[in-house]
């Protein structure tokens, strides 16, 4: 078995003859917090794609905690214990705060569509611990003020946060960020760092990050993984990455 969480080796990525990830490697430590980064372009969210079952992958393989789970569907790989959330909002807009987080826990089920659907006592008790499951979650979030409003009504970060404390509902090992800051003011990128950093520390949870606030991402990561054209250009620690001459060529740019 791989001594690493999650493995990514030599991942091709083609889509009609347009190469988006090109011989991509690297490796996730179990309970790390792991950022991807890179410009527009360089295959971030292909790479969550492929990762998440959304894509298979031209060649290459993915395994993670020791299974490969290159040609695995997405929702096979969301019970391995792997959840994301996305780059654009995701979450239900006729749903309150409190429902769209309980369908985060409908992966926990076993009770079953036909169950559900005449509410059989399996189905109701499932349905119960769903919603204690997502009021504590609120709880912890600090946000328990918003359990029965609709998304809209929320500002754009704190959707984004929602979106986060649905992933956390799929009790996963492993949860991938797309831009988990993006739209928010500095307070609520603040409140997030602070969140994943949490979660992390009390539940053992590890995090991929796509994300393009730079400063925040050197404050977070413990590893910071950089692409660019589909390649990876470096990786290491903020600081390796910061001193690193490719990456300042292509990402950073001579200012930092």
């Amino acid at each position: 078995m791989s001594k690493y969480f999650l493995e990514v080796s030599s991942l091709v990525m083609r889509f009609q003859g347009i190469t988006a990830l090109d011989q991509v490697s690297f490796t996730l430590e179990q309970g790390a917090i792991t950022s991807l980064i890179g410009p527009n372009g360089a295959g971030k969210t292909t790479m969550f794609n492929c990762v998440t079952g959304m894509y298979t992958p031209t060649s290459g393989a993915v395994k993670f905690d020791g299974q490969d789970i290159t040609a695995a569907p997405a929702h096979q790989i969301s019970r391995h214990g792997i959840a994301r959330t996305f780059q654009n909002l995701a979450l239900f807009g006729g749903l309150s705060v409190l429902e769209n987080l309980m369908v985060g826990a409908y992966l926990q089920g076993s009770s079953g569509l036909l169950q559900g659907a005449f509410k059989t006592p399996r189905a109701r008790a499932e349905q119960k611990a769903a919603e204690a499951s997502a009021y504590d979650v609120l709880a912890f979030l600090g946000m328990q003020d918003a359990a029965h409003l609709k998304p809209s009504e929320l500002s754009y970060g704190r959707q984004k946060q929602v979106e986060f404390a649905r992933a956390l509902m799929q009790k996963a090992r492993l949860v991938m960020l797309d831009e988990p800051m993006a739209g928010m003011s500095t307070a609520e990128k603040s409140a997030m760092t602070v969140l994943i950093q949490r979660v992390r520390e009390q539940f053992g949870v590890t995090f991929l990050i796509v994300e393009h606030d730079i400063p925040v991402i050197m404050d977070i990561s413990d590893k910071i993984v950089v692409l660019d054209f589909g390649r990876k250009i470096a990786d290491g620690t903020a600081q390796e990455v910061q001193s690193n001459p490719a990456v300042i060529a292509a990402y950073l740019g001579t200012d930092h």
